[in-house]
């Protein structure tokens, strides 16, 4: 069973609109690398990956829980790439046994997938070998090449024999697959909607190719951020469409090597994501607006990112000597100077974290007392990192307010809190009557198992009749945390903070104004 690889953009999309007219889209134009490109923000990335590259230091030595979380990750590009083609349907339950035991179909039932069990498990095969020979590739430094990626072609489609085309009347039919060779007809689908697309012809696939092998080789000579690198050779090769099936497979996988070669993950397109967020987004880049696509391709490595983070340098089952001479090797780090400089580098950034935080929810307050009023009793509480007050003996320090929902909260995101590190919370509160209290409580926190990195979160609850130590009513949100490394400066991380700010501000506050 082919894949539908040339996955066709939703007729809904703004991108129809011409096409519907014409009864034609044409995606491909000669390939270039445009200003467009080379001045996308990189910061939803670029927020993390400092934190992300020193903890990678300390897993890839000898983690056998990142290993594994690494097979986990190439299994689960090899399940998604093919649900996301079309070429076959597995349930979610399945899928989550297969990411975490490997693929062994006697554990198959036949509601698991929409295809012969065999079948399925020979593509299953096929992708994973082809994401192994993709990190194959990274670690003997073979470089990018035309060969290459038809070679890559030949594992993705070993058991695919055959491709949908069309005869010259345009009725489909199936025609054999050219493994490893480029197109020699026409590939250009036809939408549900009647128009058609159109990718490179065949006659100009050959000089397209090497021009993206060109462009590729001097973009990475001039040092452009691998995450527009991926996102550009990405949607080039997809308006080229060089081959007559499998494209959308082999791309991902592309696009994979850029990113895995700079110490990052393979771009995974999540099944639920496919027509929501990556294919809305190639459309957006199709019509000159590529920065939600190079977006898109950022948050799949920031989602990553997190997941490694929470990552465990020693696993639980190991020996009780292991564990031990990892404890020991720690205690000797504490020690070193180097450690400690990297203390002050951290505290600075947390500082700053804290200060973007609380300088935009002053602002908000402000705002809010100028709309509502003074008597509305808006008001802005705080407790930095650096603040250790204790109002009186019998009570605990100002840190430890609102600990319990910071736990909550991690547990809810799936997450590791290191409560042995500083924290720092910002509550906006709103008496709006004796009856409707609330507080919005920001918190910023250690997240992971990197000191560097930081969670951003937010709780909701109805104030108790007394202080902070008294139990609130904490009613639920589902907003996940906004996490940065605190060893990265820059605008974007300012600007993407606040943004995150201001759209949890937004979801609180409607939810507040439902209760009313």
């Amino acid at each position: 069973m082919q894949d539908q690889d040339d996955f066709t953009p939703d007729p809904t999309a703004s991108v129809a609109a011409e096409g519907e007219a014409s009864k034609e889209l044409r995606i491909w134009k000669h390939i270039a690398f445009t200003a467009n490109w080379r001045n996308c923000d990189t910061s939803v990335l670029d927020d993390i990956a400092e934190s992300w590259f020193i903890r990678r230091q300390k897993l890839q030595g000898s983690s056998v829980e990142f290993k594994e979380f690494m097979e986990q990750l190439k299994r689960r590009h090899a399940i998604e790439t093919g649900i996301v083609e079309r070429m076959y349907d597995l349930s979610t339950g399945m899928t989550e046994i297969f990411v975490q035991e490997g693929f062994k179909g006697s554990l198959l039932s036949h509601n698991d997938t929409n295809i012969d069990p065999k079948t399925l498990m020979q593509h299953l095969n096929d992708h994973l070998e082809a994401v192994n020979w993709v990190f194959d590739i990274i670690k003997e430094d073979r470089p990018f090449s035309v060969s290459m990626i038809k070679q890559l072609h030949q594992l993705v489609t070993r058991h695919q024999d055959t491709a949908e085309g069309r005869d010259a009347e345009g009725r489909k039919l199936k025609i054999r697959l050219l493994k490893g060779e480029f197109k020699k007809t026409e590939n250009n689908p036809t939408r549900p909607d009647g128009v058609k697309i159109y990718y490179c012809p065949p006659d100009h696939v050959d000089a397209e190719m090497d021009n993206l092998i060109a462009i590729f080789n001097q973009l990475r000579e001039e040092g452009v951020h691998p995450l527009i690198v991926a996102a550009w050779v990405h949607h080039a090769f997809t308006a080229i469409h060089p081959f007559q099936d499998g494209n959308g497979r082999v791309v991902r996988l592309l696009a994979s090597l850029i990113l895995v070669k700079e110490g990052f993950f393979p771009l995974t397109v999540l099944r639920e994501e496919a027509k929501s967020r990556y294919i809305e987004a190639l459309e957006k880049a199709d019509a000159g607006d590529v920065q939600p696509f190079v977006n898109y391709l950022g948050e799949i490595q920031k989602r990553n990112i997190q997941e490694a983070l929470n990552v465990q340098e020693v696993s639980p089952t190991s020996s009780f000597e292991v564990v031990q001479n990892a404890l020991l090797e720690k205690i000797r780090e504490h020690k070193q100077s180097i450690l400690q400089q990297k203390e002050e580098q951290l505290s600075i950034g947390r500082r700053k974290i804290f200060s973007v935080c609380h300088t935009y929810l002053q602002e908000v307050e402000q705002n809010l007392k100028k709309k509502y009023g003074k008597d509305a009793g808006i008001y802005l509480k705080k407790c930095s990192f650096d603040d250790r007050e204790v109002f009186q003996p019998t009570q605990r320090p100002r840190q430890d307010f609102y600990f319990n929902q910071i736990i909550t909260y991690a547990q809810k995101h799936n997450y590791f809190f290191n409560r042995n590190l500083p924290k720092a919370w910002l509550i906006l509160g709103f008496d709006f009557s004796a009856e409707k209290k609330y507080h919005i409580g920001f918190t910023i926190h250690h997240f992971g198992y990197e000191d560097g990195a930081l969670a951003i979160g937010v709780f909701l609850e109805h104030k108790g009749e007394h202080e902070e130590d008294t139990p609130n009513i904490v009613l639920p949100l589902g907003i996940p945390p906004h996490v940065v490394s605190a060893y990265t400066n820059g605008a974007g991380k300012e600007a993407n903070i606040r943004r995150y700010l201001e759209d949890t501000l937004t979801a609180v506050l409607a939810q507040i104004a439902s209760e009313f």
